[in-house]
């Protein structure tokens, strides 16, 4: 199918690209990857009348070390997170994750702000922006800075106005004697959309007290969540295979999913345990921690 008629504008600066969001707020949708939302115009789930394509804003396009936080723009592609350094050195659960998304293609094209803006309830990198903490900042009339954790609203439904568009997400980063981080997927094959992902976040003191523990899961709920159940049983406990076991069964308690193609309600929170034991052990192994 082809998409329904629509007018196609190409900004060059932002604040062109908000004007133009403020004079067709519902009507327009943005264009950074276009890896969900040409498909769905194709198929006519989506018709908007306006698209604002920002591919032209080259000043959207950078991953920044500042240090404490890494600023990531609207145009970095998820194979640039992929391939990034400053990625892989920092953020070890967002290199994880990066190969995992579709394929080559869509890695290429696809937008890690284009994702978490488009909130598909299975994406991978939610989960990853909310086990980090990370701040989105949304560019309207003014900036606005929105954390991942309300960000999220319901499927496909986040808290930007029709109004704004993401600009930026910084992400902090994790900081500790041991810290550890690591991003599970589990898929019907390469490429597909997860039956669960999680994302898990430890820092321990020198004597291996859990400091902060953050976990987040993707595709297990109606929209990407913390299993704050789950951290607050790590806080302030050593590690152990059964202090593990009781996290992931919380982690699983407090997921949703629904029944479809791949798989049962009851299969997916059994996934949903078993990835997020798996998604801890990880990233304990890689803060240098033995359980």
């Amino acid at each position: 199918m082809i998409p329904r008629k629509f007018e196609y504008f190409a900004p060059t600066t932002v604040s062109e690209a908000v004007s133009l969001l403020r004079k067709y707020r519902d009507s327009a949708k943005i264009l950074s990857g276009g890896m969900s939302l040409i498909p769905m115009m194709k198929l006519r789930v989506l018709s908007p009348q306006v698209i604002i394509d920002i591919n032209n804003i080259k000043s959207l396009n950078y991953i920044k070390d500042g240090g404490k936080t890494v600023r990531i723009g609207a145009l970095v592609r998820h194979a640039d997170i992929e391939h990034s350094p400053i990625i892989k050195e920092k953020f070890p659960m967002m290199a994880d994750a990066a190969p995992h998304i579709a394929d080559m293609q869509v890695r290429n094209l696809g937008t890690f702000l284009g994702a978490l803006a488009h909130a598909d309830p299975a994406a991978d990198w939610p989960a990853s922006a909310l086990a980090l903490d990370a701040e989105l900042v949304a560019q309207g009339t003014a900036k606005r800075v929105i954390k991942a954790t309300k960000f999220f609203k319901g499927p496909f439904e986040t808290a930007l106005k029709p109004t704004e568009m993401l600009v930026e997400a910084v992400l902090p980063v994790p900081r500790g004697e041991k810290v550890g981080q690591a991003y599970l997927k589990f898929e019907r094959k390469a490429g597909d959309y997860a039956i669960v992902g999680v994302a898990s976040l430890l820092t321990l003191n020198r004597e291996n007290v859990i400091q902060k523990a953050a976990i987040a899961l993707t595709a297990v709920n109606p929209f990407p969540f913390r299993a704050t159940d789950a951290e607050e049983l790590l806080v302030g406990q050593k590690p152990s295979k059964d202090l593990i076991e009781q996290a992931a069964k919380a982690a699983a308690a407090m997921a949703d999913p629904s029944s479809d193609l791949r798989g049962s309600a009851e299969y997916k929170r059994e996934m949903a345990k078993v990835f997020t034991r798996r998604s801890l052990n990880r990233a304990l192994e890689r803060a240098g921690v033995a359980v």
